[in-house]
């Protein structure tokens, strides 16, 4: 069964690139972000401190930020508590305390056994932070994906502006060293590239570069286990 764990940095693109490799390739994109901002906006709502590490496992335990995912048209819905919350974890809100609680041992075991449910049922392309040193750590196939903080911010940058947004290159670039330096140096579950994973640095590389790289990393996986079975 396909199974696809993907890592990276913030801003590199995981998502829409796992969306189309995982579109082309006809299998589930989990997006664990999305679970996690899920969480964070079930703090939010329960007005409960992001800060406050016990309060808000207490929230998980006593299953106040239920998570789940639905896909329609092959595209993934995220639900918390039943409601479907899809746009409204896209904000900057949801995000910020996102990366907080993501911290948090107790919300991190929580969404681990979410995920690594659906892995054993679906064939699935999963994308985070932590997918293939702990979530996914047998996947037939890791990939680490990122780009240059500089490259991460101009994309970033854009994106903003096509929404009509103001964007400040220089701020922009000091959250995305911020959030590497958070991200790769937490207590639990840090930011690192797998052994066995590949890396794929897209900061010269356009969307259809990334996505056929990925693809064919993939194939050349595949293709080797299934020499080798044959073989054996």
């Amino acid at each position: 069964m396909l199974c696809i764990a993907m890592d990276g940095p913030v801003g590199a693109g995981k998502s829409t690139i796992a969306d189309e490799v995982a579109r082309r390739l006809g299998i589930l994109h989990l997006d664990t972000g999305a679970m996690y901002r899920a969480v964070g906006l079930a703090v939010l709502d329960a007005g409960v401190n992001p800060q406050d590490e016990a309060a808000v496992t207490a929230l998980c335990r006593r299953g106040g930020a239920q998570v789940d995912v639905a896909y329609e048209n092959g595209a993934q819905k995220t639900l918390v508590n039943g409601e479907d919350v899809s746009v409204r974890i896209r904000t900057q809100e949801a995000g910020s305390c996102a990366s907080v609680i993501s911290r948090y041992a107790g919300v991190r075991q929580m969404l681990v056994e979410r995920q690594r449910g659906i892995a054993r049922h679906t064939p699935v392309l999963m994308d985070g932070r932590d997918i293939g040193t702990v979530v996914l750590r047998d996947a037939p196939v890791k990939i680490y994906l990122t780009a240059s903080a500089q490259e991460r911010a101009m994309r970033r940058m854009k994106q903003l502006k096509e929404k009509g947004q103001a964007a400040d290159y220089d701020e922009i670039l000091r959250e995305v060293n911020a959030r590497d330096a958070q991200d790769m140096n937490r207590a639990v579950d840090p930011l690192r590239q797998a052994e066995d994973a590949v890396l794929v640095d897209s900061s010269d590389m356009t969307f259809e570069e990334t996505v056929q790289r990925i693809i064919d990393v993939v194939e050349e996986k595949y293709a080797g286990a299934e020499h080798a079975d044959h073989k054996g």
